[in-house]
């Protein structure tokens, strides 16, 4: 860090001595060299910026994520389905790496729910930025009538913490079932009780994992997911007594969308945190939210 301050602070003293030659010289030719120099200059500063917000504890690990279709049947889960497309499209941009942990399918189209991992520098850092309940309005494909509907859905985003955290966890305030995987795929679907449930009784955390063929490797990663959840859910806690962040918390409930994808009549995605608003909704569903992403952050 101290290394790229430096390195900044030596580009604009170049710049500074180029605008002096520029104007003695009165050259067009300089004075477009400066102007280059400073456009570069701003973007190095607000990667620094960027950086400085992405120093908290744990903003360098892995991420979890779980998106969760809202209320509405087919139209929420097949708009639940678009943000795992996005998020999925965002972390091949990156060179991130996604291991899916359980996908629940709708019953006509899109997803009730997914959760994967996303591995690589500053996954949860990053991600963070797209936790809460996002809304979808547009003309519905499944209506025939082709009225204008609003979906919902919501992104949780935890994250994968370290296995020695100091996270206890009582067997006995944990009920664990196990049932078959469900969906499409290979000769072992649906054949072999080796999907696994674990409800944390206490908070009513739910998680499952069905994705691997081993009934103990199933539980695994399902208690992997209920280690980060409740390292999360304690976190928040000491957010709240702390009160570091009244001001930017916001609960994620329905009618609290942090963002909105308008399709019809307009276009347009407006973040509701940041006020940041992006005409080009197309490319950011196709998961170009890196500027959504930089302004949460930098708004911080």
């Amino acid at each position: 860090m101290i290394e790229r301050v430096d390195s900044v602070r030596d580009a604009i003293e170049e710049a500074d001595i180029l605008l002096e030659l520029a104007e003695e010289e009165a050259s067009l030719e300089t004075s477009r060299e400066v102007e280059s120099k400073l456009v570069d200059i701003e973007r190095s500063v607000t990667q620094l910026e960027i950086q400085r917000m992405l120093s908290g504890e744990h903003d360098k690990l892995d991420a979890i994520v779980t998106i969760h279709s809202g209320a509405g049947g087919t139209e929420a889960q097949d708009w639940a389905e678009m943000l795992l497309r996005m998020y999925l499209r965002w972390a091949e941009r990156h060179g991130y790496e996604v291991d899916m942990v359980d996908y629940q399918p709708g019953e006509e189209a899109g997803i009730k729910s997914a959760t994967f991992t996303l591995s690589g520098n500053y996954a949860y850092g990053y991600l963070r930025a797209e936790a809460g309940v996002h809304r979808l309005v547009r003309i519905s494909p499944f209506d025939a009538n082709k009225r204008r509907h609003t979906s919902f859905a919501s992104t949780f985003v935890y994250p994968d913490i370290e296995e020695d955290i100091d996270i206890d966890i009582n067997e006995a305030d944990l009920k664990i079932d196990t049932y078959r995987s469900g969906g499409a795929g290979g000769q072992h679907v649906n054949k072999t009780d080796s999907a696994v449930r674990i409800t944390h009784i206490p908070t009513g955390i739910i998680v499952q994992c069905q994705n691997e063929r081993s009934q103990h490797k199933n539980k695994d990663k399902a208690m992997k997911v209920l280690k980060s959840r409740l390292y999360e859910l304690k976190r928040k806690e000491q957010e709240e007594k702390k009160k570091e962040f009244g001001k930017e918390k916001r609960e994620i409930a329905w009618g609290s969308q942090i963002r909105s994808y308008t399709l019809q009549p307009y276009r347009l995605v407006k973040d509701h945190r940041t006020g940041l608003e992006i005409g080009n909704v197309d490319a950011v569903l196709d998961g170009d939210i890196d500027e959504l992403i930089e302004a949460y952050l930098l708004k911080q």
